[in-house]
């Protein structure tokens, strides 16, 4: 978790001090054009989605706050009892990617200057004189993947002829935590609720097996056992019905 968390901020820091705004270059060498670094600025949520005006913003920054809070509390519970590993996995994913954008949200507009579109990069400034309030800094993306373009046949209703454009959102580091954990969650389902439901452990089981096993001892003796008993003898009997004459006379 501290690993992505790091290399979003790193990433994050470098593309905005070193590139301008909408500055962009291919990852993979030239003519590669289907994997890009290309910078820009998100004031809302993830993948470019955006959660319009100040309000927006502070509600979002906000439960932001809350659900990483919740996250923290619940991540350390399931350390703690040593849960399976999917499950440890998958919300330390999305808790680092939550932690990353939450961190340009609150502190990237009160400690950078403001990206300009042509000429000059971003600068660090002193705190409260960047380009935004505390908890109105913008996201900084810059993972563009362009994989497949072109036209939708004419024949197909409503975006007949059109242009599209496949993965047209720009994303970062933290974006992709975020929805590695998800996918892990729905791949690995099974194990995912077998975990999350307290399966009975082998020391329960046992614990189970043992109670009923004196249940089972006390069963009625089959006519089998019973013929297997061993009979009294003639001088046996003899006595024995002395014995209950003598305690019918007194």
């Amino acid at each position: 978790m501290i690993i992505v968390l790091v290399a979003d901020q790193w990433l994050k820091i470098w593309v905005k001090l070193n590139m301008q705004m909408g500055q962009h270059f291919n990852i993979f060498g030239e003519g590669q054009d289907w994997g890009q670094i290309y910078f820009t600025e998100n004031p809302g949520m993830a993948f470019g989605l955006e959660l319009g005006g100040e309000y927006g913003k502070l509600l979002l920054t906000s439960f932001r706050l809350v659900a990483v809070s919740i996250m923290s509390v619940y991540l350390y519970q399931i350390i703690k009892k040593k849960k399976g590993r999917t499950l440890i996995s998958s919300v330390s994913f999305i808790l680092a990617g939550a932690l990353g954008n939450i961190l340009d949200s609150v502190f990237y507009g009160a400690f950078f200057t403001e990206s300009p579109i042509h000429g000059g990069l971003a600068e660090v400034t002193a705190f409260g004189e960047g380009y935004a309030p505390l908890l109105y800094g913008r996201v900084v993306d810059m993972f563009y993947f362009p994989l497949l373009e072109g036209d939708y046949p004419a024949w197909m209703p409503f975006v007949g002829g059109k242009h599209f454009l496949f993965f047209q959102p720009i994303f970062n580091l933290a974006d992709a935590s975020i929805s590695l954990g998800v996918f892990l969650i729905i791949f690995c389902y099974q194990d995912f609720m077998e975990t999350v439901g307290n399966p009975p452990k082998e020391e329960e089981k046992a614990a189970k097996e043992e109670a009923i096993a004196p249940v089972v001892d006390q069963e009625e003796p089959t006519v089998l056992e019973e013929e297997e008993k061993p009979k009294p003898s003639i001088e046996e009997q003899i006595g024995l019905e002395i014995d209950l004459e003598e305690e019918d006379d007194d």
